[in-house]
């Protein structure tokens, strides 16, 4: 089972990006697929979660209104599409395979999840 997180990069405040969380190994489909983000100095921070087929799809507060969670099952894809990016923005991006077909209630805790990406890095000037 691997995860690969890409698509960071440098982008203007205001900006937007789309990140892209491609496994191999398994079928993303089947389970549930989130993000989280660690500025330096920072605890790890849950994003966004995408149950399996979609079943249910939840949002942390720093994502909710900005942060969209949507799959390409074709590409085995998990894509973090990420609007009026901030400086606050500014972190590596981690994407993380849930053990579970859905998003739990502890779907913000980064010891919930079996396997993690290798991060990839967002800047956004101001």
């Amino acid at each position: 089972v691997q995860l690969q997180a890409s698509g960071g990069g440098l982008v203007q405040a205001g900006g937007s990006l789309r990140l892209s969380c491609t496994g191999s190994g398994f079928r993303s489909v089947d389970y549930g697929i989130a993000w989280f983000r660690q500025a330096p100095g920072k605890e790890r921070e849950g994003l966004g979660c995408i149950g399996m087929r979609d079943i249910n799809i939840k949002y942390g507060d720093s994502a909710k209104g900005r942060f969209v969670i949507s799959r390409d099952n074709a590409k085995n894809t998990v894509f973090l599409q990420m609007n009026s990016l901030e400086p606050g923005d500014t972190a590596t991006y981690y994407c993380a395979k849930d053990y579970d077909y859905y998003c739990g209630s502890n779907w913000y805790v980064k010891n919930a999840y079996e396997s993690w990406g290798q991060g990839t890095l967002v800047t956004v000037s101001s």
